[in-house]
């Protein structure tokens, strides 16, 4: 079952948040805060954390967020551009119509998240840990999965453009519900995913070359 976007009074923490109120910075603990619009540009939170928190309409430019972390936490059109969040952890996180473009997020650790309309463009995921990590009616185009492991990643309804999964490792990755399924390279690492029967007739030319099988039609019978 595809699950639903929640409302930021749905979640069970809502009752408990504050406004925040302060600047980001290395090492930041916020717990229980709601980041309600504003932008911060090039902002150093490296090894921040982030507890039950809600982020709304926020705009992040530059910046990095190096080891990060984030725990239950809601974003709802948020906007990310050209940050570096290279091994930060995200643990029951769901995003809800945000975009996230140019960002370093390599060696990365999704565990329970879920992406709902949104944008991912130039994210560099190479070496990341994704696992039960849902996306719902997304677009991923330029992303890099290169030596990333996925387990039980789904893509309902989501497009892929130009995605990399070069020397990636998967388990019970499920592509069937993909409206759109180019990838760039790593054709071979497809092992340990589920597709259809029409994607495996479109992919089915780059699979032979990612094998090695020559197919040629004709030729004298024997």
């Amino acid at each position: 079952m595809v699950p639903s976007p929640r409302e930021l009074a749905d979640l069970p923490f809502a009752a408990h948040l504050r406004p925040f109120d302060g600047g980001l910075a290395e090492g930041s603990e916020c717990d229980t805060v709601h980041l309600d619009g504003g932008s911060f540009d090039g902002a150093v939170c490296d090894n921040a954390r982030f507890l039950e928190s809600a982020f709304s309409s926020v705009t992040f430019t530059g910046g990095r967020g190096r080891g990060a972390r984030f725990n239950e936490v809601w974003l709802d059109g948020v906007r990310w551009v050209g940050t570096d969040l290279a091994d930060s952890d995200w643990l029951d996180g769901e995003l809800v119509g945000c975009v996230l473009a140019g960002l370093e997020m390599f060696s990365a650790r999704l565990h329970r998240v879920t992406f709902h309309q949104c944008k991912l463009e130039s994210v560099n995921l190479r070496t990341a840990t994704l696992r039960d990590v849902t996306f719902v009616d997304c677009l991923l185009r330029d992303v890099d999965l290169g030596g990333a492991g996925l387990t039980e990643v789904a893509f309902p309804g989501s497009a892929l453009e130009g995605v990399r999964f070069g020397k990636a490792r998967m388990a019970k990755v499920d592509l069937r519900g993909a409206t759109r399924l180019r990838i760039t390279d790593g054709y071979d690492a497809l092992g340990g995913a589920t597709i259809g029967s029409g994607q495996l007739m479109e992919l089915a030319p780059m699979l032979a070359d990612a094998l090695g099988i020559a197919v040629r039609d004709g030729g004298a019978a024997r």
